[in-house]
């Protein structure tokens, strides 16, 4: 990912149909590097949380010696799907989406991201 033009990058995921807010993560400190949002969608506190969520992730796998890696992580609300993905040009980076689970298209908003992680 180019990390000249991270905010462009993220308004080009905010473009998705029924997302909420995205933002580029450093999941070993949870800091936030790039957030772009249309909503009261607290980005930075998300992105803290879902940190959380990849650091316990590679945890589990280490303490199951797994030698993939991440791709993406998946989280289903009632009304809301989270996607994490972890960039395979820079594994302790992720990108994340909240997106409102009834405008969204799953496969659309995956390759989406997968898209803007390579350019």
């Amino acid at each position: 990912m180019d990390m000249k033009n991270i905010e462009a990058k993220l308004e080009e995921i905010l473009e998705l149909n029924g997302a909420l807010a995205t933002s580029l993560f450093d999941w070993k400190s949870g800091m936030v590097l790039g957030m772009a949002t249309y909503s009261n969608f607290d980005i930075e506190l998300a992105s803290a949380g879902n940190a959380e969520v990849v650091k316990a992730k590679m945890a589990t796998m280490d303490s199951l010696h797994l030698t993939g890696s991440i791709q993406d992580i998946m989280i289903t609300l009632t009304d809301q799907i989270h996607i994490i993905h972890v960039l395979e040009s820079n594994p302790e980076l992720c990108l994340y989406v909240a997106l409102e689970s009834t405008k969204s298209n799953l496969a659309l908003a995956r390759h989406k991201l997968s898209t803007v992680a390579q350019s």
